[in-house]
């Protein structure tokens, strides 16, 4: 009986670790399913997309985590040209290569031109009227409390984090001063704070890649 008990018991332990291991992330299935998701993005995307980014490739279809969601759209976002193209190029070039890529960026662009279009068109008509004004400045604020709760929620993702979460957050305070209160260019605050977090990362980074090298077997 007590060899039946410590047998139950392992068992149950493994069960209970076995549920802790997070299930594989996904990944497209096929350039016409790139090209589908990042339509769909696009057209939900009124006021910014990051909101709508996140949520679909995190939440939805499970292509990354929330942490390597936030590595990838920090280089997006210090690469030239917008952050979302950025993005979609470098989704879909990694599963298809330059079709990929392309595919993404044709989902990304090709109905959201249409729709632009069409609304252009539609708007001129009306652009002088208070409705049309008041509807625009409410759509803004709308838009800056959406990318205000997204930014909270990528945070959670800054404990994990090699530079830690204390060093996270100085330097998001010190971007935010740059940018928001002193008006530096984002170019300078980039360059300024990006070689100063980087060089610190690296040097979080180095002391543990030298000890795998020195454990790893000859």
């Amino acid at each position: 009986m007590p060899v039946t008990s410590n047998s139950a018991n392992a068992a149950n332990s493994s069960v209970s670790i076995d549920s802790t291991v997070p299930e594989p992330l996904a990944q497209p299935l096929s350039k016409t399913d790139l090209f589908n998701t990042f339509s769909r993005m696009a057209l939900q995307g009124f006021g910014g997309v990051l909101t709508v980014v996140q949520r679909e490739l995190v939440e939805r279809k499970r292509w990354m985590t929330t942490a390597q969601f936030v590595e990838e759209w920090s280089v997006a976002q210090i690469m030239p040209g917008p952050n979302v193209v950025n993005l979609c190029l470098m989704i879909g070039g990694r599963y298809f290569g330059l079709p990929g890529a392309l595919a993404a960026l044709a989902g990304l662009l090709l109905l959201p031109l249409l729709l632009v279009l069409t609304l252009a068109i539609a708007f001129g008509g009306v652009s002088g009227s208070l409705y049309a004004q008041g509807a625009l400045r409410g759509m803004g604020a709308v838009a800056a409390g959406l990318i205000t709760a997204t930014g909270l929620k990528l945070t959670s993702a800054l404990p994990k984090n090699v530079m830690g979460l204390s060093a996270c957050l100085v330097f998001a305070a010190l971007t935010f001063v740059g940018v928001g209160l002193l008006r530096l260019p984002l170019a300078w605050v980039l360059l300024g704070l990006g070689v100063v977090a980087g060089a610190y990362a690296y040097g979080k980074l180095a002391p543990v890649a030298g000890s795998q090298d020195t454990g790893a077997p000859s």
